[in-house]
């Protein structure tokens, strides 16, 4: 197989500019014979992380809804100076010291996404969120607001009526009945598009593929796998996250070998063996790689009672006593006792939750036990608490 896809490498290279057809065939072809040779249990390279520069971009700007039923922000400052700026568009200037009640309007931050290729024109879904004390934004429209970037340049403008999942109602009395979150919602299609982002990667020297997870062993077989694919050392792992990959500059050809690339199978390296303990839920995850060496576990609970019956002491007659309460206290010592559990040598996540069960520990007193096996030298995993 590694013999035909060099042919075909061979055959790619040669080929005359002119021959775009041919070129698109045996790349084909090539793509065939890779996803013909790929090892069981792999993953795409494209599910394991990115090409460099090759992300999207937030947005954010800042902006009015318009329209409430009486849910707006009133007379907040920042909304009455929003508002003059929106009239201000078309010409209109409040008189000085006039501070509108905006009770059908509010400000609100307007959030988006700018994925990676975006060209003028397209659309983009908004998130439009109040930013001071409007309490629903339901029936609300935004006004025309432009969506800066990280360099405070415009990419984007939005505009559009609010489609909002949440409702919100309140008595005169003062009570209030809220389904979801009414102060927040969204503009499907609501935004566009005014400015490209240059990714540089048809520019830059070479391609960079960064893993999502840093790993050494999952980088070097990505690199491996590049090669054996286009049959030559075009592709080096630089460290535990990005793979550098030669490629000739322009975009065409780029773009014909990065979607090559994504759809390489490899397997990637397993997961280094860790224990994840949440300690606010008590949840606890063991993954299947955590390995028990030779121990013997023994786990019981000690529970003290104390139990307080007062009783109501009456005096004799005539005895010019009073009435009076009498402590009576009962102490009851309750101890569980639990066998010890022998953990066999290589125990597997199985062997550990079958022992764990079988000597009735719940999920806080397994993570004292895991804290013990840890100590101990017993359990060679990464014990991660959030």
């Amino acid at each position: 197989m590694e013999s035909q896809v060099r042919v075909f490498h061979r055959l790619f290279s040669i080929l005359p500019r002119g021959e775009d057809r041919v070129r698109a065939l045996l790349l084909t072809l090539l793509a065939a014979f890779a996803f013909a040779a790929t090892p069981a249990h792999a993953e795409r390279i494209k599910d394991l992380g990115n090409f460099q520069g090759v992300r999207p971009n937030q947005l954010t700007g800042y902006g009015i809804v318009v329209g409430l039923a009486g849910t707006g922000d009133d007379s907040i400052e920042y909304a009455t100076q929003g508002m003059k700026g929106v009239v201000s568009r078309f010409g209109l200037t409040l008189p000085q010291g006039v501070n509108p009640a905006l009770k059908n309007a509010a400000a609100v931050l307007v959030t988006a996404d700018l994925p990676a290729f975006s060209k003028p024109g397209q659309r983009l879904d908004v998130t439009v969120s109040a930013l001071g004390k409007a309490k629903s934004l339901r029936g609300g429209t935004l006004i025309m607001t432009p969506l800066r970037g990280a360099d405070n340049e415009i990419y984007a403008m939005a505009q559009g009526n609010l489609a909002v999942g949440g409702l919100g109602v309140s008595g005169a009395d003062g009570s209030q009945v809220s389904v979801n979150i009414p102060s927040a919602g969204r503009i499907p299609s609501g935004a566009t598009v005014e400015r490209a982002v240059a990714t540089g990667f048809d520019t830059a020297p070479t391609l960079t593929f960064n893993l999502a997870e840093a790993d050494l062993t999952t980088a070097l077989r990505v690199a491996d796998g590049i090669n054996r694919t286009f049959g030559d050392n075009r592709a080096s792992a630089v460290d535990a996250v990005s793979v550098t990959i030669a490629a000739a500059p322009g975009a065409e050809q780029r773009i014909m070998m990065m979607g090559m690339i994504e759809n390489i199978e490899i397997a990637p390296a397993d997961a280094p063996a860790k224990v994840i303990v949440n300690a606010r839920t008590g949840t606890v995850v063991i993954n299947g790689a955590v390995k028990i060496h030779p121990a013997a576990v023994a786990h019981g609970k000690l529970t003290v009672s104390v139990n307080e019956a007062p009783r109501v002491v009456q005096p004799a007659p005539f005895s010019q006593g009073q009435t009076a309460i009498e402590p009576s206290s009962s102490i009851s010592i309750d101890e569980q006792k639990k066998p010890m559990v022998n953990f066999k040598g290589g125990a597997s996540l199985a062997d550990i939750v079958k022992a764990v069960n079988a000597i009735g520990a719940s999920p806080a007193d397994m993570v004292a036990i895991l804290e013990a096996l840890k100590q101990a030298g017993a359990m060679k995993a990464d014990l991660v608490v959030l």
